[in-house]
């Protein structure tokens, strides 16, 4: 039996007056979707226990396996690994965003105008972030290089006290409220403010400027976090597998599970992503002997912290026609027994801009087991009406894998 999960990260929505008050699943044309709902079992799951903050790193970390509650530290260990950063046990890492903020106001009240400086490039960012770790790193305090707006702070000795606000929830936000506090929250503050006086004027800003791009103007911290500890994928589930996605953080949820990374060239996290590249990897890895793939796609979460709900509906049928359809087809024709659970993490409702903590939909679909179920739709509502709700997320894996 060959184990596959597909996640369309923050997928799962509320009702909008905009789309005839249906969600975007429900708006969304999914027949694929909506075939192995109605051949397999759908319901809801509960993927972000009560009391942790609802995020793609305790959402993801539930529904590989893990509870979020007895393993989950923080988020940016998680990128530290992906990015190759090792971590001692009394380092704390940091995500390290680079955002736009607005200009006109003293920092603390500038206004937060794009989470992620407008997609900026890698190669741009890379830059950037050596100007900041050449002014502000010190020898207990590095910042690494990751991915297009995604970096990483590491602090050696740093305290566990912190209250941090991740960049996205405040889209359009005085950030006044939101600015680091506890631990060395003040020290943090400067070096954000500071990296602001280091950036707003860089060649590169000025460039992105003139080319109607939001420039990445500032550093925002969030995200704190140690080095957990966290038991192999295979040990704790006797299979081989790997991890495909365009984000350090769930490909570093992956790492620490001991499951494989697999880089897809145009991999990209958002709507432009590599769909096809994704799936030829996972398939490839199948036929090389994996048991279990890990696929997540992002786009429909970076869509909906942007509020775009017409780009959010076609990333969720991307995924539906690109992704389960050619996947589905493609394991039929190789006359393999498969299961393929179909899951988004969390809410991402575009009314908000930011993760919920709402029971999300899953389907669980066998080759071996086809059902008919007919009526059964993969989306909020139907998969409610059946009645199945899994509360401890971290079980779903096990219940798709058959080890209840």
């Amino acid at each position: 039996m060959k184990y596959l999960v597909i996640v369309g990260d923050g997928m799962a929505d509320y009702p909008m007056e905009q789309l005839g008050n249906k969600t975007a699943l429900q708006y969304a044309r999914t027949p694929n979707f909506d075939r192995l709902a109605s051949e397999g079992e759908l319901g809801l799951v509960r993927t972000v226990p009560p009391g942790l903050l609802p995020g793609s790193d305790t959402a993801n970390l539930s529904v590989i396996g893990y509870n979020p509650l007895q393993y989950y530290t923080g988020r940016s260990p998680f990128e530290a690994i992906s990015l190759g950063v090792d971590m001692n046990p009394d380092d704390v890492s940091f995500r390290c965003n680079l955002v736009t903020l607005s200009v006109d106001q003293p920092y603390s009240e500038k206004t937060m105008v794009d989470y992620c400086a407008g997609e900026i490039s890698t190669q741009e960012a890379g830059e950037l972030i050596e100007i900041v770790d050449k002014n502000l790193g010190t020898e207990n305090i590095d910042f690494h290089i990751g991915f297009r707006y995604r970096h990483l702070m590491v602090w050696h000795g740093s305290s566990d006290e912190w209250k941090l606000t991740p960049p996205h929830d405040i889209s359009g936000k005085k950030i006044s409220e939101y600015l680091p506090d506890g631990g060395e929250g003040t020290r943090v503050r400067r070096m954000m403010e500071s990296s602001f006086n280091i950036l707003a004027d860089h060649p590169i800003n000025k460039k992105r400027i003139k080319r109607g791009l939001n420039p990445a103007n500032s550093i925002w911290i969030w995200g704190a976090g140690r080095k957990p500890l966290i038991p192999f994928f295979a040990d704790k589930y006797g299979l081989k597998g790997s991890v495909i996605s365009a984000v350090d953080l769930v490909k570093g949820i992956g790492l620490f599970a001991g499951l494989d990374p697999i880089e897809v060239e145009g991999a990209t996290g958002y709507i432009d992503t590599n769909y096809s590249g994704k799936v030829e990897a996972a398939l490839d890895a199948l036929k090389q002997g994996r048991d279990f793939i890990y696929l997540h796609i992002e786009a429909p979460d970076e869509c909906s912290h942007r509020f775009e709900v017409e780009k959010k509906i076609k990333a969720i049928e991307l995924i539906d026609r690109h992704v389960v359809k050619v996947i589905s087809e493609k394991l039929d024709q190789s006359g393999l027994e498969y299961s393929i659970l179909l899951v988004t993490d969390h809410a991402t409702p575009l009314s908000l801009g930011t993760h919920t903590s709402d029971p999300v939909p899953f389907t669980i679909f066998r080759s071996s087991d086809r059902k008919s179920n007919p009526g059964c739709l993969f989306d909020e509502s139907s998969a409610s009406e059946t009645g199945l709700f899994i509360e401890e997320g971290y079980r779903l894996m096990d219940r798709f894998l058959g080890r209840e």
